[in-house]
């Protein structure tokens, strides 16, 4: 599935809808060179469970963890980490194993130690915004860009791409 997103605005709407379609569960890698969005996509996944402080990126803590009513969402930045290996002295495997929604941005530093993801979210300059490209890894995944292509409807597309508005 790709989607345009011409502006912070359907940038911060599509991370919402993209969080309730997962329902609160799973692990989304995030990427994307250095600007993309990534904590743009995080701050509207945030917002569908009802965060609406402001949320930066956990570069220099690598794990930022929101308590939202029942709902657990940890928030990782592995930018910074020099081996994979360093996610376990973090608490990496508490966090992966709880029953909670996990966004991982530079997942490829955590290659070899992190699970496989159950979505991927790739994010690409293209003016006047970004394209995201989502990619399934599991069942979680595929149903949940069946529920975003279905929020879509008959919505705009151009050459396959949804132009999310």
């Amino acid at each position: 599935m790709q989607v345009q997103l011409n502006d912070e605005v359907a940038h911060v709407a599509f991370g919402e809808a993209l969080g309730k379609a997962l329902e609160g569960y799973g692990r989304v890698y995030l990427e994307g060179e250095l600007g993309a969005g990534k904590t743009t996509l995080t701050r509207g996944v945030l917002r569908a469970y009802g965060h609406q402080g402001a949320v930066k990126s956990p570069t220099y803590t690598l794990v930022e963890p929101y308590e939202l009513g029942a709902q657990r969402v940890y928030h990782l930045d592995l930018y910074r980490l020099a081996e994979p290996e360093e996610l376990e002295f973090i608490g990496g495997r508490d966090v992966l194993a709880d029953n909670a929604l996990c966004l991982i941005e530079w997942p490829s530093r955590g290659e070899g130690w992190l699970p496989a993801p159950d979505l991927r979210v790739l994010l690409e300059v293209v003016e006047p915004g970004r394209l995201v490209t989502l990619t399934a890894g599991s069942l979680t995944g595929e149903r949940v860009i069946s529920e975003l292509t279905y929020q879509c409807g008959n919505g705009q597309r151009e050459n396959g791409v949804i132009q999310w508005i």
